[in-house]
């Protein structure tokens, strides 16, 4: 490995819109079946409950992350409903599973997302036996990221040394936690939605596409 990687022996990996392209507009899906909840559950017009969809999303990390502190939604019920969606889109990655395979160390995914979900979209990409873990949004205590918690809670379950890991992820301020206990960061600029802040200061590397990333520094 290139000298800035050589002391990385854990590698955190987020998954939606990070282990495959935006482009696939997955979050499309999401977006739409999560506004149908919110609109549902607070009897509130389509617009209404966009609204209040993303000024959650901006304010507690997830709109679940939300629901959850002002009206008591259940986790399980939430995401089941809010994570059915086709993903047919998704293709077998095998490059992207190569590469990931090459990687000295320990590979996690390390997502807002459950579990069940997570394993579907890897089993999709032909990816999933290439990782050790799922850290999702359960495993965090419903303290997704950027919470400081969902970090400390995915270290310590895995005896992380964030000094001598890597978090890639979309997302741009997820990273900021990340960096801030010593993790370094790659940001994976690829067009997905983001939130309203223009610090990019705690990211160290930037990419387009996480398999030619991958690629380039095993070369």
């Amino acid at each position: 490995m290139p000298r800035d990687f050589a002391h990385i022996d854990a590698w955190l990996f987020d998954l939606d819109n990070t282990l495959y392209p935006g482009s696939t507009d997955l979050f499309a899906q999401m977006n739409a079946r999560i506004g149908a909840y919110v609109a549902r559950l607070l009897d509130l017009d389509p617009e209404t409950a966009h609204r209040v969809q993303k000024d959650y999303f901006i304010s507690h990390g997830t709109t679940l992350a939300g629901l959850m502190a002002d009206h008591g939604v259940d986790p399980y019920e939430y995401l089941a409903e809010v994570h059915d969606i086709e993903i047919d889109v998704l293709e077998q990655n095998a490059p992207l599973a190569a590469a990931i395979a090459k990687l000295p160390g320990r590979k996690i995914v390390f997502t807002n997302a459950d579990a069940p979900y997570a394993q579907r979209v890897l089993d999709r990409l032909g990816i999933r036996e290439h990782f050790e873990a799922i850290h999702d949004v359960h495993a965090s205590a419903y303290h997704p990221k950027p919470h400081p918690h969902a970090y400390a809670s995915v270290c310590e379950a895995y005896r992380i040394d964030p000094s001598r890991a890597l978090f890639v992820e979309d997302m741009a301020r997820n990273l900021a936690p990340a960096k801030a206990i010593g993790m370094t960061t790659v940001w994976v600029d690829n067009g997905s939605e983001q939130a309203p802040d223009a610090d990019r200061s705690f990211i160290d590397h930037i990419t387009h596409d996480i398999c030619h990333w991958l690629e380039s520094i095993q070369e």
